[in-house]
């Protein structure tokens, strides 16, 4: 029994079923006394990785709190976001996510995210057919399966901005921005090794030119035709990711929009990994935009909160 004062919800206590599916459990946390012992997969898309936790239930209740101690590299798991996988709540998926930064906030999608999302509901629940599908804020995401790597669809892209010219503390600067479930400011470098990508893509981040809500920052070298490499500055998580899915899939649909690019365009991310991503335009519009790339489990555990 859990103590009198403590106003989370009682959690099944019971252990995993002999499947050895780590997520074959009919709740994903259980209390010991006032502490609540939540079960976890870690994995990561491309380097950008992730804490996932299986809520079907919904008797786990994180707190901002929670989530900052479990992304945390010192003092918890270690994660640049936290997903839960929870029952569609519109009916217009097989299931929806919770998605967070690492700071605690909401955040509308991402792409290597709902890479691994995907594959963590192959694992749990496996797919028909090899697809599944997911509700976000920015809407409903569908998956296939192609061994380890996951290809998805991504939201229709909106508010395409090109050749804006910024005042920033390097002078003025050519920033293009897309929306691509979430917003994205790109530059172009010569080089991405030397791009300032901490201290100038906090710059932009924050800049009054997207305010109020502020912008993730794409740092983009074109390696050749088609082929690009990509740098990001995440907003939530404050800082350079190995990767962001959706700040690639800007990048590269900025990119083919300025260099001529056909679709698919190659992108290497600053983990190592290269993601493809592919779309078509339709009188200005963009449509059927995917995402492919690795989505990979790196351990399941255990956190006490």
């Amino acid at each position: 029994m859990k103590p009198d004062n403590d106003n989370r919800p009682l959690a099944w206590t019971e252990e995993r079923a002999q499947t050895n599916n780590p997520l074959c459990t009919r709740s994903s946390a259980r209390y010991v006394g006032p502490l609540m012992i939540v079960r976890f997969t870690k994995m990561n898309g491309a380097g950008n990785d992730f804490v996932l936790i299986d809520n079907r239930d919904g008797k786990i209740k994180l707190q901002s709190d929670d989530i900052v101690k479990i992304c945390h590299r010192q003092r918890g798991v270690g994660a640049d976001g936290l997903m839960l996988l929870v029952p569609s709540r519109q009916g217009k998926a097989d299931w929806a996510w919770d998605f967070y930064n690492n700071d605690g906030s909401t955040a509308e999608m991402c792409g290597n995210g709902a890479r691994c999302f995907a594959r963590y509901i192959q694992r749990a629940i496996p797919a028909t057919n090899g697809r599944t599908s997911f509700e976000t804020i920015a809407g409903v995401i569908s998956a296939a399966f192609e061994g380890d790597r996951v290809r998805v669809n991504l939201t229709n892209p909106k508010d395409l901005r090109l050749n804006e010219q910024i005042q920033l503390s390097i002078g003025q600067t050519a920033v293009h921005s897309l929306n691509t479930g979430v917003p994205h400011a790109v530059i172009f470098v010569p080089n991405a090794d030397k791009a300032m990508v901490q201290n100038l893509g906090h710059e932009v981040r924050f800049h009054q030119h997207f305010a109020p809500r502020g912008t993730n920052v794409n740092f983009v070298q074109v390696l050749g035709s088609g082929q690009i490499r990509v740098r990001t500055y995440e907003r939530g998580v404050e800082g350079e990711t190995l990767a962001c899915g959706t700040g690639v899939t800007a990048s590269a649909i900025i990119a083919s929009k300025l260099h001529g690019f056909h679709s698919p365009v190659t992108v290497k991310v600053q983990g190592g990994d290269t993601l493809e991503v592919s779309f078509r335009e339709d009188n200005g519009t963009l449509k059927d935009v995917f995402l492919t790339g690795p989505a990979d489990f790196t351990f399941d555990g255990e956190i006490t909160l």
